[in-house]
């Protein structure tokens, strides 16, 4: 298809057109992912009316006589990708005792800035899973008033766990007392905190069931919250209609969460065969972030991670990959998040590779962060497909992701709620 300066144009004119203002836009390219069908469509048409899409077809179906056009060439669509873990205040260059040299709100400036770098990746929507000073929340209501640049963020505030696990600050000497804002031990004690958090701007509850890797001081498979207590947690948070997402690294904690009916393990990374039935069992998704094992490796020293993280991602990283592989194989259902934050932020896409190599289909690697995503989140009414009433949020990339998933690493057009937020020229 020819490059013509009209479509340029286009791009740019769309790009400074406020959402009040917005026109019908017809949008059109070489195909599309269905995530829906699970197929891929060929030379799509999608007409945008405000922010939402009201229709999805095929070019030459009838479309609004005042519309706009934009033609994408020979791209593929596909909907915004939606990162089911994040950490958008977090900096790993800032790891280890590093972090202690800025004051408290310098993370707001490291959170809009990777706000941008996240959207401007393809992720339209996000699930912030834990952050200080309910950061989150603040990031979230910039970006919805348009003060700021991001993705939808739906914000867990704090991370919950208990005294000396791995929410809580662990690194210091009992000389150095730690606000106990996320700190609970005991079933009422939790209930308190996911109400207080909620009152926050909660929309999910995160808790640490069990070590971690980047925690000081505690083994990484071991359970930090019992049974009674995350019992007391799922209950809670459900009867304000909010979903539990459990950080669980070891078999024990990863059961336990899944038998109080949580609904999404985060990092399962030895869970074994029972897990995979309970999970089933209970409707839970696991949250898997198989990429960032290369990047710990790889730059976690010279980011300052205390040695013996690096000890624990050394024993755990493969473990995970492995559990990932069986998982998939044994119909759990998978999402896509990625811990960004303990890798740099804009860099999620390098997670879909891996997805691939450990046993998923390109398809597949993609419904985990769009279809599956939107059904985790119960927002399958407004994100995760290119379909009649969801949000026009729409991303293009050169090429055929589904042919080659590497594709999604580098992404030329970005739509936001109907707003170009990131264009580049279509390829002829």
């Amino acid at each position: 298809m020819r490059l013509t300066a009209f479509i340029v144009a286009a791009i740019a004119a769309l790009s400074l057109t406020p959402a009040a203002q917005a026109e019908t836009i017809v949008v059109t390219a070489a195909r599309m992912v269905d995530v829906l069908a699970g197929r891929e469509l060929e030379r799509p048409q999608i007409v945008i009316t405000d922010d939402r899409i009201t229709s999805v077809g095929r070019q030459g179906d009838p479309v609004p006589a005042d519309a706009r056009k934009l033609d994408l060439g020979d791209r593929t669509l596909l909907p915004g990708l939606i990162d089911m873990h994040v950490h958008l205040t977090s900096d790993p260059q800032f790891s280890g005792y590093r972090g202690l040299q800025f004051t408290d709100s310098f993370w707001m400036t490291v959170g809009v800035a990777n706000a941008r770098k996240t959207l401007e990746a393809g992720f339209t929507t996000v699930r912030n899973v834990g952050s200080h000073n309910y950061d989150d929340v603040g990031l979230k209501q910039g970006i919805d008033r348009g003060i700021i640049v991001g993705p939808r963020i739906v914000p867990a505030t704090y991370a919950i766990g208990s005294t000396g696990g791995h929410c809580d600050a662990t690194q210091f000497p009992p000389s150095i007392t730690t606000p106990g804002t996320q700190i609970a031990n005991s079933p009422d004690e939790y209930r308190a905190l996911v109400r207080k958090v909620h009152k926050y701007g909660a929309e999910i509850i995160k808790v640490c069931m069990t070590g971690g890797v980047l925690s000081k001081g505690d083994s990484v498979g071991a359970q930090q919250v019992s049974f009674d207590e995350i019992k007391s947690i799922v209950d809670e948070a459900h009867r304000l209609g909010l979903r539990v997402a459990v950080h669980a690294h070891g078999t024990d904690g990863i059961n336990d969460a899944l038998r109080a009916g949580v609904d999404t393990i985060e990092h399962a990374s030895l869970a074994n065969a029972d897990s995979f039935t309970l999970a089933k069992q209970h409707n839970a998704w696991f949250d898997m972030d198989i990429y960032n094992d290369d990047y710990i490796l790889a730059e976690g020293a010279k980011n300052g991670l205390f040695p013996e993280s690096l000890a624990k991602e050394k024993m755990i990283g493969l473990k995970q990959r492995q559990t990932f592989r069986a998982a998939h194989a044994a119909g759990v259902k998978m999402l896509f998040g990625t811990d960004a934050g303990v890798y740099p932020n804009g860099r999620n896409a390098l997670q879909f590779a891996k997805m691939v190599e450990w046993g998923m289909t390109p398809m597949e690697a993609i419904q985990a962060a769009t279809k599956n995503a939107a059904e985790a989140l119960d927002r399958t009414a407004d994100v995760g497909a290119i379909a009649p009433g969801r949000y026009a949020d729409l991303i293009a990339v050169d090429g055929d992701p589904l042919q080659d998933i590497h594709r999604l690493e580098t992404i030329a057009v970005v739509m936001k709620g109907g707003e170009i937020v990131k264009s580049g020229a279509p390829r002829p």
